[in-house]
């Protein structure tokens, strides 16, 4: 024997709400008949037969499987593209370092060659220096001399 989850008693659930509802007015008994009537209508709900849940069941899988599989290409695809990247990066360092070798390299030779010039360029400093000395020498001799010669010429009137 059955009895109602609600109402405990052993009678159907059409005749338990009969019961129940003996002491509501009728209004209220109409409503709750409705709700019962609901109630009745949602449970007899009908399932899918078993081929359409087995034909909607491949036809998700195969779904999903066309999406996983576009969704790895993408990944592989990506990876992909950073492998490349990686390799291209790869080979402008490489190129960065021959090109910082060879600079470098012309630097250690440059500085060699001025090693070589510094004692040329030292005497050429020295040189200015005495030509310097020397033209500030002629300055005063040609200042001397014009004193010498303003006293003879001065001499001379006399």
């Amino acid at each position: 024997m059955r009895r109602h989850p609600t109402t405990g008693s052993s009678a159907g659930p059409g005749m338990a709400a009969a019961a129940a509802t003996e002491g509501v007015p009728a209004t209220q008994r109409e409503e709750t008949a409705r709700d019962d009537a609901a109630v009745e209508t949602a449970e007899e709900a009908k399932e899918p037969a078993e081929a359409d849940i087995t034909e909607l069941c491949r036809d998700m899988f195969s779904k999903m499987a066309t999406y996983l599989t576009g969704e790895l290409t993408a990944t592989s695809e990506d990876y992909k593209l950073l492998e490349n990247m990686n390799k291209l990066t790869s080979l402008k360092y490489l190129e960065m370092k021959d090109i910082a070798i060879n600079i470098s390299r012309n630097l250690k030779d440059l500085n060699q060659k001025y090693a070589g010039l510094q004692p040329y360029l030292d005497q050429i400093n020295v040189i200015e220096e005495q030509v310097a000395a020397l033209e500030q020498a002629a300055y005063k001799l040609d200042a001397y001399s014009k004193k010498l010669e303003a006293k003879y010429k001065k001499l001379e009137k006399r």
